[in-house]
C-alpha cells in the first residue's frame, strides 16, 4: 500500500491480476489426426524410430530387429515416406546384406539389425546397429556387434565393428598320452582324442601326438597330416604304449625338446600348446618342477587332464587322490581353473571335450597383442549408440565378462577403453556384470564435453557414470547411484538443452522397472540439473499415472482385469529430448510408458521451463486398440523436425507392431494488458454516476493475439479471427466490493469479442455508494481479468 497525503488529496492504488486458467494444462499435440505405420508384431517392428529428411523427402525410419524370423532374424530398418505420393508404404533397406566385414566368417543370423537406430546430428545420415552380429573363429562364435553407417542418400558408407578382430589360429599342439598299463580300457582314450581333434581347424593349427609309459615315443609329428580327416583316421588307430611305469616328467621333457622342433614340423613364432593326459602319479615326479619351469621358459602353454579311473578302481583314499591331483595341477599353466581338468574315469573324458577345446582356442585370441579380442568376444558393440559433434559412442554391454564398456570415437578411429576404466576388479563389493554401455549420452558444458553411460545391473541397483575422454583414457567425474534393486536405473539416459543456449541443462535417468507399492513395475525417471561446477544434482523424480495391477488369476474384485504380465507401466523405457513443441521458447521432453493400460502403452509430454522441466506432465497420450496389432506404445520416441510443413515439431512414437506420427497443432498466443487512468484513485469526487458525485477510473483492456508459428491462412489474408471471452471482477476477495462498473452497475463485467491481431476496449468503474473508511486507504482495489 502506497499512501500520498497533503492537505486536500489522498490516493490509493488500483491493482490488477490477469489469469489465463486453461494455460495451466494446455497442450498442442494432436491425438486424433495421426499418420500410422504398421508391421509384424513378431518382427518387433517399431522397436526403434527416428525422423529423417533428405533430398527425396521426409521419412520415418523404423527398426525391426527380428525381421526374417524364425529362420534368420537378421533384423532390418524400414523407411516410411511422410507426405509423399507413395501411399505410405514402408520399404526395407536390406541392411544385413550390405553390412559386412571382409575376410571373416560372418554369422548374420540373429544379428538383430535395427535394435539401435540414431540419426546424425547434422542430418548427414544415420547409424543402425545389430548388436548380435557375430563371426566364427574355428569352432568358436564371437558376438561382437556391428553398425551400418548410412548416408543421407540411403547408401551404406561403411560398416563399423570396432571389436571384431582377425582370427589368428596358428598353433602347434602336441598331445602327450599316458599309455601305461594302468590305463584301462584304452578305447575311451582314442574316442576322446578323436572328438577333441574334431574341434581343431587343421591348417592354421598342427597336431602332433606322443604316448608314454616306461619311455616316450612320437606317434605323429606336427607336420604329419595337413587335413582333419587324415588326422582323425590316424588318431583312432593309435595303440596303447603300455609300460609298468608312468614317466610323466620324461614325456613332457621329450615333447619340449623334440616335438616342438623344426625337424618335426614346428613353426617358428607359432603358439606352442601341450595337452597332457595321465591317470597316475609320475614315477619321476622329482623332475617335474624343473621340466615345467623349462616349458615355461620356452613359452609352452600346458593343459593337464587327470584321469581318476585307476584311483577309483583301487579305492584310493581321499588323501592319495588329493596328492595326485596336486601333482597334475603343477603341470598345468596358470590360471589353473582354465588349464586343469579331472574326470572320474577314462570313459568320462569325452565330457570335457567342448570346454577343453574352447579354452585352447581362446588361447590364440589372448596371445601376443590380441588380448582385447578375447575381452571383446561377446561385447555386443552397438547395443546402444549416441552421435554428437564430439563423435560416436557405442555401448558394448558384453565386454570384459559383461561388465561392459563404451567404445569411443577418437578422430577416425575407435578406441576401446582399458578394462578397469569403468570398474575396479579388486574392489571387494563392486558388482560384476554391470552392463556398462546399456545406454550412452553426452553433455555439452562451458568446460567441455561430458560423456555419460548407464550400467543398470551394477550392484543390482544400477549406476550412471559421468566421465571425460581425452582420446585414449577415461577420467571418472561423477557416479550416480540407483536406489532400488532391480529397478534398472541407468538403462535409459537423455540429456537436453532446455533454454536453447547450446549447453546441457538436465540429465534424465530412467529406472523403468522401479517397483511401485503393489510390487508392480511402475518405473521412475530421475531428473538431474547440471550445476555451475559441472556436476549433476538431483532435482526431481517423475512418476506415471499409477496403474492398478489386478490379474485375473489373483483377484476377483477387479473392475478392470489385466490380461498381460508383468503389470505396471515401465515408465521411462524411452526418453526423448524434443525441441520446443508449444513454442514457449523452451525445449521439451517426452517419456514412454509402454506397459500402461494392459500393455497398450502411453507417453507423457513435459514442457520445459527456464533451465529444467515442469514436474507435472501437460499431456498424456494413451494407445487405443485391442493391444494385439500393436502393443507397448511408447517403446520408442523421436521428435526433432517438422514433417508436415506447418513450422511445428512433430513427434513419432513407436510400439511393437507399429508406429504413429503425431502432428503438433498451432499455438495461439494471447497477451493481455490493462492500464488505468488515473493509475491512483483521486478521492476528490469529480465524476457523476446515477445522479451522484463519486470517484471514477477508466481502464483499458487490451489483447494481442497471434498464431504461432507465423504463417498465412488458407485464404491468404494473413489474418486469424478469434472469439475472446473475458471477465473483469472488482475486489473479488471481499464480501462487498468497493467499486462497480458503469455498464453493469456491479462488480462483474463479462464481454465476448472478436479479435483480429489486437483489440482494446475501455471500461469505467466507480467507487460504490458506501462511504470509504480510513482503513480502505491501506488496501489496494483489486481488478481481476479472467480470459
Amino acid at each position: 500500500m502506497h499512501i500520498l497525503c497533503d492537505a486536500y488529496v489522498v490516493f490509493f492504488i488500483v491493482c490488477f491480476l490477469i489469469a489465463l486458467l486453461p494455460w495451466l494444462s494446455c497442450f498442442n499435440v494432436d491425438e486424433k489426426n495421426k499418420m500410422s505405420f504398421s508391421g509384424p508384431v513378431e518382427d518387433l517392428f517399431g522397436y526403434t524410430v527416428q525422423q529423417f529428411e533428405n533430398s527425396e523427402g521426409k521419412w520415418v525410419l523404423i527398426g525391426s530387429p527380428l525381421t526374417g524370423q524364425p529362420a534368420k532374424r537378421t533384423g532390418d530398418v524400414y523407411r516410411c515416406p511422410v507426405g509423399q505420393n507413395k501411399g505410405g508404404v514402408c520399404e526395407k533397406f536390406l541392411l544385413p546384406e550390405s553390412t559386412t566385414i571382409p575376410n571373416i566368417n560372418e554369422v548374420k543370423e540373429n544379428m538383430t539389425m535395427g535394435t539401435t537406430l540414431v540419426v546424425n546430428p547434422d542430418g548427414s545420415g544415420f547409424l543402425a546397429c545389430g548388436p548380435q552380429y557375430g563371426y566364427m573363429c574355428g569352432k568358436q562364435q564371437y558376438i561382437t556387434g556391428i553398425c551400418s553407417n548410412v548416408s543421407s542418400s540411403f547408401k551404406v558408407l561403411n560398416s563399423i565393428a570396432p571389436t571384431v578382430r582377425e582370427c589368428k589360429q596358428d598353433m602347434d599342439i602336441v598331445i602327450v598320452l599316458d599309455g601305461s598299463n594302468s590305463i584301462y580300457p584304452w578305447y575311451p582314450i582314442t574316442d576322446f582324442l578323436v572328438k577333441f581333434l574334431e574341434k581343431i581347424d587343421i591348417g592354421p593349427a598342427q597336431v602332433g601326438i606322443m604316448s608314454y609309459g616306461d619311455d616316450a615315443i612320437h606317434n605323429f609329428n606336427l607336420n604329419k597330416f595337413d587335413n582333419r580327416n587324415s588326422l582323425l583316421n590316424g588318431a583312432a588307430k593309435i595303440p596303447q604304449k603300455t609300460g609298468n611305469k608312468t614317466m610323466t616328467a620324461l614325456a613332457i621333457d621329450t615333447a619340449r625338446k623334440e616335438a616342438f622342433t623344426v625337424e618335426r614340423g614346428a613353426r617358428p613364432g607359432v603358439k606352442k600348446v601341450m595337452v597332457i593326459v595321465t591317470d597316475g602319479e609320475s614315477h619321476d615326479h622329482y623332475n617335474l618342477k624343473k621340466v615345467i619351469d623349462q616349458c615355461e621358459q620356452d613359452g609352452i602353454e600346458r593343459f593337464a587332464v587327470a584321469v581318476l579311473g585307476e584311483y577309483n578302481r583301487q579305492n584310493k583314499t581321499s588323501e592319495e587322490i588329493k596328492k595326485f591331483i596336486g601333482q597334475i595341477k603343477l603341470i598345468a599353466s596358470e590360471q589353473k581353473s582354465d588349464h586343469f581338468f579331472n574326470v572320474s574315469d577314462e570313459i568320462a573324458l569325452v565330457t570335457i571335450v567342448d570346454v577343453l577345446g574352447s579354452k585352447i582356442f581362446a588361447l590364440e585370441a589372448t596371445s601376443e597383442n590380441h588380448t582385447s579380442s578375447f575381452e571383446m568376444e561377446m561385447s555386443q558393440s552397438g547395443f546402444s549408440a549416441h552421435t554428437s559433434k564430439a563423435g560416436v559412442m557405442l555401448g558394448a554391454v558384453g565386454a570384459f565378462n559383461w561388465n561392459g564398456t563404451v567404445v569411443m570415437q577418437s578422430g577416425q578411429e575407435f578406441v576401446v577403453p582399458k578394462n578397469n576404466s569403468f570398474h575396479i576388479p579388486e574392489q571387494r563389493y563392486e558388482g560384476m556384470a554391470g552392463y556398462v554401455g546399456y545406454d550412452v549420452q553426452s553433455a555439452h558444458t562451458p568446460h567441455g564435453v561430458l560423456y555419460i553411460t548407464g550400467a543398470p545391473r551394477f550392484n543390482h541397483s544400477g549406476q550412471v557414470t559421468v566421465y571425460r575422454f581425452d582420446g585414449e583414457n577415461v577420467t571418472i567425474i561423477q557416479k550416480l547411484k540407483g536406489e532400488q534393486i532391480g529397478s534398472y536405473f541407468g538403462s535409459v539416459l537423455q540429456t537436453h538443452d532446455i533454454d536453447r543456449d547450446n549447453y546441457t541443462d538436465i540429465l534424465l535417468v530412467g529406472a523403468p522397472m522401479y517397483m511401485g507399492p503393489e510390487r508392480d513395475e511402475q518405473g521412475q525417471v530421475y531428473v538431474y540439473k547440471l550445476n555451475e561446477s559441472g556436476l549433476f544434482e538431483h532435482e526431481m523424480t517423475l512418476k506415471p499415472v499409477n496403474q492398478t495391477c489386478c490379474m485375473a488369476h489373483s483377484q476377483n474384485n477387479c473392475k478392470s482385469v489385466n490380461k498381460n504380465e508383468p503389470c505396471g507401466a515401465r515408465f521411462g523405457t524411452a526418453i526423448a529430448a524434443v525441441p520446443d513443441l508449444n513454442l514457449d521458447g523452451f525445449n521439451d521432453i517426452v517419456i514412454g510408458s509402454p506397459l500402461e493400460n494392459d500393455h497398450r502403452g502411453a507417453v507423457y509430454i513435459y514442457h520445459g521451463s527456464q533451465k529444467s522441466i515442469k514436474e507435472k506432465y501437460v499431456q498424456r497420450i494413451a494407445a487405443g486398440g485391442d493391444g494385439k496389432s500393436m502393443k507397448f506404445f511408447g517403446q520408442s520416441i523421436h521428435g526433432i523436425m517438422d514433417l508436415n510443413g506447418d513450422g511445428i515439431i512433430d513427434v513419432t512414437i513407436g510400439g511393437i507392431g507399429g508406429a504413429a506420427l503425431f502432428w503438433s497443432r498451432d499455438v495461439a498466443e494471447l497477451l493481455a494488458n490493462m492500464t488505468f487512468d488515473p493509475s491512483k484513485i483521486n478521492l476528490q469526487q469529480t465524476c457523476q454516476v446515477q445522479g451522484r458525485t463519486t470517484v471514477c477510473v477508466k481502464t483499458e483492456v487490451c489483447f494481442k493475439y497471434r498464431i504461432k508459428p507465423d504463417k498465412h491462412t488458407n485464404t491468404g489474408t494473413g489474418e486469424e479471427v478469434m472469439r475472446e471471452l473475458y471477465v473483469l471482477t472488482l475486489d473479488s476477495l471481499r464480501a462487498i466490493a468497493r467499486g462497480r462498473f458503469n455498464e453493469t452497475d456491479s462488480r462483474r463485467l463479462q464481454k465476448n469479442e472478436s479479435i483480429v491481431d489486437s483489440f482494446c476496449r475501455e471500461h469505467t468503474f466507480y467507487t460504490g455508494p458506501h462511504k470509504l473508511l480510513s482503513h480502505d486507504f491501506y488496501y489496494v482495489l483489486e481488478l481481476v481479468a479472467v480470459y
